[in-house]
This record gives C-alpha cells, sequence and structure tokens, in this order.
C-alpha cells in the first residue's frame, strides 16, 4: 500500500527526482531522496505546510530541489529508477534518511544541525537532516 497517493506520471517524476540528485551515491542513495521526498510530501509541517503530492514536492519553490533547474532532470526516467521510486512510495525507509525532510552536499564534514534540523547521518556525499516528532509527528508515523 502506498504512503501517499500517486499517479504513474509521479512515480516517473520522483524517479527522475531521485536520480538527478544522487546517481553519483549510487541506490542507495537514490532511495534516500526518495524517502526525503516522500517524507516532504506526507508531512504537513514546517516548510512543507502545502506540500501535499509528488508534484508539489518536486517543484517547491522556494526550499524545492536544485537539480529541477538541470537538465538531467529532464531526461525520460529509467525503469531501474522506477522500481526505486516504487519502493519508497511503498513505504520502504532507509537509514539515515528515513526521517529527514532536508539534505545537502557539504563541502566536509556533516554540521550537527543545518537550519536548526539534527543530523540524522550522511551517506556518501550526502548528510541528511530530521526534525524533532513535536515539530512534524506526521514523518514518524
Amino acid at each position: 500500500m502506498a504512503v501517499i497517493a500517486h499517479t504513474e506520471e509521479d512515480v516517473k517524476l520522483l524517479a527522475r527526482l531521485m536520480r538527478a540528485e544522487a546517481e553519483g551515491d549510487g541506490q542507495l542513495g537514490m532511495l534516500m531522496v526518495g524517502n526525503t521526498g516522500v517524507n516532504r510530501a506526507r508531512s504537513a509541517c514546517l516548510d512543507f505546510k502545502k506540500i501535499t503530492d509528488i508534484r508539489k514536492m518536486v517543484y517547491q519553490s522556494p526550499g524545492g530541489f536544485e537539480a529541477t533547474q538541470k537538465g538531467y532532470f529532464y531526461q525520460r526516467a529509467r525503469d531501474k529508477d522506477i522500481e526505486l521510486a516504487r519502493k519508497v512510495l511503498a513505504g520502504q525507509r532507509y537509514h539515515p534518511a528515513e526521517f529527514a525532510l532536508w539534505f545537502f552536499k557539504p563541502s566536509g564534514s556533516c554540521p550537527g544541525q543545518w537550519y536548526n534540523q539534527w543530523n540524522s547521518g550522511r551517506h556518501k556525499s550526502h548528510c541528511f537532516y530530521k526534525p524533532t516528532s513535536a515539530d512534524c509527528p506526521a514523518v514518524y508515523s
């Protein structure tokens, strides 16, 4: 069962985002980006109160994803990327992004906090950040 409602076009859109943001971090890195995106669409908290679906999450501005501004994002979704997107839409979660709402690629080590959110860990080049359960309970359900 899906954790958020979506269409087949949404699956492809999420797959393209995951690839464009984290292909260099491998499939696990792409899955973690997917977790972050799905968490934004299901959380209705903090910066994401009006983000209610995949399309709004992907194209959120300000505060959205840099990949949407680059040509690589606009390539057709590949079958293997679509399968990864289906996994996160089905609710599979991957540490350290299982509850993350943010991630970024620092030039050095991961700061303990980023925009007042706590670091939940790093996977290759990306650091992930999660809200508290008090600030964003839906992320933890």
